[in-house]
């Protein structure tokens, strides 16, 4: 596996657990932030869409449409804190993708390329996002704007499959299914084939089922079976979930991707992406982590053998050390002299990885070499703190006894 593909794979478990854990399961309104923070494009000026991350700004942030949302954006703060390397507007519409696949949806493309605005100078004006409360008329002015057909519109409308209306946010209260943390096309089912009639209560106009007064439909959900144009499409998803995949997966492709720059486009013919042009470093590196002390030394001229993981920030140290290769570990600081303190994404020196690992003639290794137990990873631990986090009183104790005895090399 590539290392960009190993990222990814990183990734979309941080975003997993930021929005499915035992607090709560946010999927479905994170689908919503990634789609409100794109359906302010309009084609004609180029404004609005994701790039930017505007809805963190007034007056965006204070649209009516777009109460509740900053929940999930605080959510998904820790994943920004882990992966500073991406833009807030890349992770929203990531989250808002990966939250379709993980309801049981279909995989939506993604590509990254979003930067965020210091401040909200290219805010769109508020009311750009469809109001429930109207119709047709209104739902093309809204999506034609954005540069989507009539068959997007219905496809894009079938997100109401999962979540619900919630009164002290919109002024309507339900659930469009009766499974609403599913991807499926239950909504266009119960809009084809039940029955509704408006609801008496207190709150906005809305319609609610016959048979068990329970469900919703919204005046712009009941719109997609009025119109003779959206009605066929209608129909079409509610007998094919297939078909309702394919084209609501291509449409919210495209809706992230409105007002971006051009690398951002899942549908655009890109280069292929080079994860790494020093090929030859990146193999030392992966001889590193299996302990091919023999096949390191044979390329070791030929590398930069100081040379971290672009996208982690570690060393062939802080592999060989994770994985326990006493006898790299051994080459890489005593041979290579590598600088011992290095720090990667999160923090941790390879010293760390030892202590997590209980790899004790490594970490003596290390700390033989210069390694500092003092340094301190994200988290604030220093090597003596994790290690007696994991139990490894061995190595802590042996942490609290050692300073640096060699000043570290120049590379």
């Amino acid at each position: 596996m590539s290392h960009s593909k190993i990222y990814m794979e990183a990734l979309k478990s941080d975003i997993r657990k930021a929005l499915a854990n035992k607090k709560a399961f946010a999927c479905p309104i994170a689908m919503r932030v990634a789609w409100h923070a794109s359906g302010t494009y309009d084609k004609n000026d180029g404004s609005g869409g994701s790039d930017g991350a505007t809805m963190r700004f007034e007056p965006e942030i204070s649209d009516d449409a777009n109460e509740g949302l900053l929940i999930v954006r605080d959510m998904l703060r820790e994943v920004k804190e882990k992966y500073p390397e991406l833009s807030e507007a890349d992770i929203w519409t990531l989250a808002g993708s990966l939250a379709i696949e993980f309801m049981g949806g279909p995989v939506v493309p993604h590509r990254f390329g979003r930067t965020d605005d210091p401040d909200g100078s290219r805010c769109p004006e508020n009311g750009r996002l469809p109001d429930a409360s109207q119709g047709a008329d209104h739902l093309r002015d809204v999506f034609y704007r954005m540069g989507f057909d009539d068959r997007d519109i219905v496809a894009l409308s079938g997100g109401h499959t999962v979540g619900r209306c919630h009164k002290v946010r919109s002024g309507y209260d339900g659930p469009w299914t009766h499974n609403s943390l599913e991807f499926d096309n239950s909504y266009f089912k119960n809009l084809v084939e039940l029955q509704w009639k408006p609801r008496e209560w207190d709150g906005e106009f809305q319609f609610t089922d016959v048979e068990t007064e329970t469900l919703v439909m919204l005046p712009t959900d009941m719109a997609l079976i009025e119109d003779d144009e959206f009605r066929p499409y209608a129909e079409l998803y509610a007998r094919d979930q297939d078909a309702f995949f394919n084209d609501f997966a291509n449409a919210y492709a495209r809706l992230m991707s409105l007002g971006c720059p051009e690398e951002c486009d899942p549908t655009a013919e890109v280069p292929a992406a080079v994860e790494e042009t020093d090929t030859r470093s990146a193999e030392f590196r992966e001889f590193a982590m299996h302990g091919s002390v023999e096949y390191m030394k044979r390329i070791a001229a030929e590398s930069d053998v100081h040379a971290a993981e672009p996208i982690s920030g570690r060393t062939a140290l802080h592999k060989a050390a994770f994985w326990g290769h006493e006898e790299a570990v051994d080459y890489l600081v005593n041979d290579c002299e590598l600088d011992v303190n290095v720090q990667d994404y999160n923090g941790d020196t390879a010293l760390h990885d030892a202590a997590r690992f209980g790899h004790y003639n490594i970490a003596k290794t290390l700390l033989d070499g210069g390694a500092d137990p003092s340094i301190t990873n994200q988290l604030g631990q220093d090597v003596a703190t994790l290690a007696r986090a994991y139990n490894k009183t061995d190595i802590a104790e042996l942490a609290t006894q050692t300073t640096p005895t060699r000043p570290m090399p120049a590379v």
